[in-house]
C-alpha cells in the first residue's frame, strides 16, 4: 500500500485535506437551488464510501509495504472494527447538523463556529491520546484559531443577515455539530496503528481498511439520522424518499461529487497522520475553515450587503486563522 514517507509530504497531504474539507459544501451550495439538503445528503454518503472502496483496492492495496485491504480486513480485531464503525456515526451524526447549518446560515458562518469548534476540541483529545509535536507552537496556533472564531461571530453580529430566529438556530446546529465533530476522528484513529502503518499492530487497521469501515459507519447510521431529519426537518416541509428517486443522474451526480471530495480530504489526512501525528495531521485538515470562509465571502457573497466594518473583521479572521495553521505545522 502507498504510505507516507516524510513529514513535509504529510503537510502537502493535510493542505490537500484542508482544501477539499472546506470545498465540497460548494456542491451542496449548487444543489441547493433544486434539491433540499436531506436528499443531497444521501448522495453525499454514497460519494464518501465509493470514495473509499476506490481508495482501498487501489492504494490500499498496490506496492510491497503494509497489508493489503482485504488481507488487513480479514485480520481486523473486532473492538478496532467497532471502534471505527463508531467513528462513522458520531461522524455523521455531526455532519447532518452541519449540513442543516450550512443550508441555514451559509458557509461564511457554519463552517468558522463548527470547525472551530471542532478544531480545538480535536487538537486537544488527540493529542491527549497521541503527544507528538511541540505542545507551545501546537496550542498556540489553536489559540489564534479561537480568536478567529470570535472575529468571525462579531463579523456575522455585525452583518446581521437574515433573521434572528433563522440565524439563532444556524448558529446553535453549529455549535452541536462542532462538539460532536471533535470526537470522530478519535474513534477512527484508535482503530490503527498510527506508529507503524508498514507493519502494523495485529488486529489493527491501516488507515484504508479504517477509513472503509468508517464510511459504512457513515451509511448505516444515515438510514436512521436521516430518515428522520426528512421526516421532521430543521426548515421547510417534510421530504420522502419518493422524492429522492424523482431527479435524474446530474442532481445525484452533485452529491456524490460532493462526497468524494470530502472522502478524499479524509483518506489522505489518515494517511498522513502516522508522519505527522492526529493532533497535527487533524489540525491542519480542519483549517477547511478558512478555504469555507473564503468560498462564502469570495464567490457566494454571503456578506455581500454587509456594514462598513464588517470586512476587517473578516480579514483579520482570516488573518489569525493563517498564524493558527502555520503554528501548527511548526510544531513538529
Amino acid at each position: 500500500m502507498f504510505i507516507v514517507s516524510s513529514y513535509s509530504i504529510a503537510i502537502v497531504f493535510c493542505i490537500i485535506t484542508m482544501f477539499c474539507w472546506g470545498s465540497w459544501a460548494n456542491t451542496q451550495k449548487l444543489a441547493a437551488k433544486s434539491w433540499r439538503f436531506e436528499l443531497f445528503y444521501w448522495d453525499y454518503v454514497i460519494g464518501i464510501l465509493a470514495f473509499s472502496i476506490l481508495s482501498a483496492i487501489t492504494l490500499g492495496s498496490f506496492g510491497m509495504q503494509g497489508r493489503s485491504f482485504l488481507n488487513d480486513l480479514s485480520q481486523a480485531g473486532g473492538n478496532n472494527i467497532a471502534s471505527a464503525l463508531i467513528g462513522g456515526i458520531v461522524f455523521n451524526a455531526a455532519n447532518i447538523l452541519f449540513s442543516a447549518a450550512i443550508a441555514i446560515a451559509g458557509m461564511a458562518v457554519a463552517f468558522p463556529v463548527a470547525i472551530g469548534i471542532a478544531l480545538v476540541l480535536g487538537v486537544l483529545l488527540n493529542y491527549i491520546a497521541l503527544q507528538q509535536g511541540n505542545p507551545v507552537y501546537l496550542f498556540l496556533g489553536v489559540g489564534c484559531i479561537c480568536i478567529a472564531i470570535i472575529l468571525n461571530a462579531l463579523a456575522f453580529r455585525k452583518a446581521g443577515s437574515g433573521s434572528n430566529k433563522v440565524s439563532s438556530k444556524g448558529i446553535i446546529l453549529s455549535i452541536i455539530a462542532g462538539v460532536l465533530m471533535s470526537f470522530f476522528y478519535r474513534f477512527i484513529a484508535g482503530s490503527m496503528d498510527l506508529e507503524n502503518f508498514a507493519l502494523p499492530a495485529a488486529g489493527k487497521m491501516t488507515p484504508y481498511t479504517a477509513v472503509f469501515v468508517f464510511s459504512v459507519g457513515i451509511l448505516l447510521s444515515n438510514f436512521l439520522f436521516n430518515t428522520i431529519l426528512m421526516k421532521k426537518p430543521f426548515s421547510g416541509p417534510p421530504v420522502s424518499y419518493t422524492d429522492y428517486f424523482k431527479r435524474g443522474f446530474k442532481t445525484h451526480l452533485t452529491g456524490v461529487l460532493g462526497g468524494t471530495i470530502w472522502g478524499l480530504g479524509n483518506s489522505f489526512n489518515l494517511i498522513a497522520a502516522g508522519k505527522a501525528g492526529p493532533a497535527i495531521s487533524y489540525g491542519l485538515g480542519q483549517g477547511a475553515t478558512l478555504i469555507a470562509a473564503l468560498w462564502g465571502i469570495l464567490i457566494w457573497k454571503e456578506f455581500k450587503n454587509a456594514p462598513k466594518g464588517t470586512n476587517a473583521l473578516l480579514g483579520s479572521m482570516l488573518i489569525a486563522y493563517v498564524i493558527g495553521l502555520s503554528l501548527i505545522v511548526i510544531a513538529k
